[in-house]
């Protein structure tokens, strides 16, 4: 190995490399929330925006303890809806069943005793109709 280039420094510069990682993620993260946050005006977004952008260091730093305590729950409110809409459109994919097969799901119930005839019929002109 390189005498100029001893160990110490290789992780050096790894622990460089993974502070600048670490402050990308960071500068994104706050980015997108402030972006993501609904109580926030448009002028509201512009100034930390601008703030950012001209003082990065003082910005993240600032939005972190004036508004970090409820990032993660604009995060949580963010992943609840895509999951709601996700599902929604597997529902909507997946359509209501056909009347044979809720016809045969009901047979199925009363065979097994689960429903009397009464109710199966009640059902079944339910499902006819």
């Amino acid at each position: 190995m390189d005498p100029d280039f001893p160990l110490l420094s290789v992780f050096l510069y790894m622990l460089w490399f993974f502070c600048f990682v670490l402050w990308l993620w960071l500068l994104f993260a706050v980015v997108t929330d402030v972006f993501r946050s609904h109580d926030l005006s448009g002028w509201g977004k512009a100034g930390w925006t601008v703030l950012i952008l001209v003082l990065p260091l003082v910005g993240v730093l600032a939005y972190l303890i004036i508004r970090g305590s409820s990032m993660h729950e604009r995060q949580a409110r963010q992943v609840a809806s895509q999951t709601d809409a996700w599902r929604a459109e597997v529902r909507a994919a997946a359509g209501r069943p056909s009347t044979a097969d809720e016809l045969g799901r009901l047979a199925d119930l009363r065979d097994h005793g689960v429903i009397s005839t009464n109710e199966f019929e009640r059902e079944k002109t339910k499902i006819l109709a």
